[in-house]
């Protein structure tokens, strides 16, 4: 994973060229954020794969943090169809490429921003409420 990560940067770096300016990389990752979220919102309200049954969720006054993953879901029905899924993975995909721009301009390897995420989370385990 840590070459990958590696070999990805360096390929981001070698690619940008046009949008270099932190301000055009910023904007850039708004814009491919949005892409995402407008590719997911698609695959409900056109395509019809994936049905959104957003309802408040009943927590019983007894829950444990350990019950909630248990109680609470995506609020999603179904499966991302073939078309789908292939529009949304090309997004993310252009969206990790700004973050990596991102990340280069800033001198920050993404393998260091992974191994500190995945500290964080191992040691707060559960009580990881982000």
């Amino acid at each position: 994973m840590d070459e990958l990560t590696d070999r990805y940067q360096k390929l981001v770096d070698s690619l940008l060229i046009r949008h270099q300016s932190i301000l055009d990389i910023l904007t850039k990752g708004q814009e491919t954020s949005a892409r995402v979220n407008r590719a997911v919102v698609k695959s409900v309200t056109t395509c019809g794969c994936l049905a959104v049954k957003a309802e408040k969720p009943s927590i019983p006054k007894d829950a444990t943090l350990s019950d909630l993953k248990q109680l609470l879901n995506s609020q999603l029905e179904g499966e991302l169809c073939e078309n789908c899924r292939d529009i949304i993975i090309t997004e993310l995909g252009k969206q990790l490429f700004y973050i990596a721009a991102l990340a280069n301009t800033l001198n920050i390897s993404l393998k260091d921003v992974l191994a500190q995420e995945e500290q964080r989370l191992t040691t707060l385990t559960i009580f990881n409420l982000s």
